[in-house]
């Protein structure tokens, strides 16, 4: 089969071999981890005492309350997609950078507590998730959910309608156009315009049909701000596409064939002897420090203590409200409440999550649903 190099790629038994090796190698994964994968809360940190069974003080999306369910579902299959795609792409042109990116978009996931930490991000305990009392996962306001294992799709896939648009553009223009002379560029420009589209739309959708919340957001730049659907429209759909935009460049193929990435680490030196690993070691490292900025952008909105309005009515009473500033007490929204880890000067306050006196004479905050 023809690469896009112009190559000629000729299947060979090592290949096979490695093809199985990480068939068999995800599925030992799959088998270690599935066993420790639940729904509900039994964490006496976050579970409500006072509540029994999941009630829900909102209606989702066109009041169907198995949203939930389809997720969880969806997720496996997805995933059992994109892993399919990626050993047939691999077999057929082993090396293939834009493999290599989805498993190193999706390896980023390790980062993952600490970047639904940043920006509040609640997720409702009936997703699949990791036990909510595992140290690490615990920096979750909630829980870890099981859905992000599908972050490829998510941090990579603007860049396939991006970059077919790009060739689109520079079929059309002579040589000494802006596509041609600067093509990059032109490409973290398409994938900030579609990352920013298709993030808005798909977030908007989840934060409906109650897969999870932004529980504290900045009322400017907000969309449905302090109701139960809010969404930092403006914070959230750009700071994603500080990961979008190298995942995209990196996979870049100029017209020799060879991406921006394989070229970097050969120009690095980096591992020359294995130039496949030294490839996704770059890739890895880059979408890390980009994922650590997408983190680092709202760790700097948190603790400026400028994300003051609320979901309310807090939709997932089953769990303690997740309170680490005081503004869900402060809004008169029933509590138990509790402040999460990293409540302290992580958020900008060295003394903790401070007393709050209630604004509003009724008690429970009142949201549009």
């Amino acid at each position: 089969m023809a690469g896009n190099s112009g190559t000629l790629a000729v299947a060979n038994p090592k290949s096979a071999q490695v093809t199985w090796l990480w068939c068999i190698g995800m599925a030992v994964c799959a088998l270690l981890v599935a066993p420790f994968f639940r729904t509900g809360l039994t964490s006496e940190r976050v579970a409500n005492p006072e509540v029994t069974g999941v009630p829900r003080p909102v209606e989702f999306l066109f009041g169907y309350p198995h949203w939930v369910d389809w997720a969880n579902y969806f997720t496996v299959i997805a995933m059992l997609v994109v892993i399919v795609l990626c050993v047939v792409s691999w077999r057929r042109n082993p090396g293939n950078p834009s493999v290599l990116m989805a498993i190193a978009s999706t390896a980023i996931v390790w980062q993952d507590p600490i970047m639904n930490w940043a920006p509040y991000a609640v997720y409702n305990p009936e997703l699949w998730h990791l036990p909510e009392w595992w140290p690490y996962v615990s920096l979750s306001p909630t829980v870890e959910p099981f859905i992000v294992i599908g972050y490829c799709m998510f941090y990579f896939g603007p860049y396939f309608p991006a970059v077919w648009i790009l060739r689109r553009m520079q079929a059309k223009r002579p040589m000494e156009a802006f596509v041609w002379r600067h093509p990059l560029w032109s490409l973290a420009g398409l994938i900030l315009v579609i990352g920013f589209i298709m993030d808005m739309m798909l977030e908007v959708t989840l934060v409906r049909t109650g897969l999870y919340i932004y529980s504290q957001v900045i009322p400017w730049g907000s969309l449905f701000a302090g109701t139960t659907f809010q969404f930092p429209l403006i914070w959230e759909s750009t700071f994603v596409t500080f990961v979008m935009i190298p995942a995209g460049v990196l996979c870049y193929r100029d017209d020799t064939g060879r991406s921006v990435a394989e070229k970097l680490a050969q120009k690095l030196n980096f591992l020359r002897s294995r130039p496949t690993l030294a490839t996704f070691l770059l890739m890895f490292g880059v979408l890390n420090v980009a994922y650590f900025m997408y983190g680092g952008a709202f760790g700097l909105i948190r603790a400026s203590g400028l994300a003051t309005a609320v979901a309310c009515p807090y939709p997932f009473p089953e769990a303690k409200v997740y309170d680490p500033q005081g503004f869900y007490e402060r809004e008169g929204e029933p509590g138990p409440y509790f402040d999460g880890y990293w409540s302290t000067w992580m958020t900008g306050q060295p003394e903790g999550r401070p007393a709050s006196n209630p604004l509003n004479v009724n008690p429970g905050c009142v949201g549009e649903g």
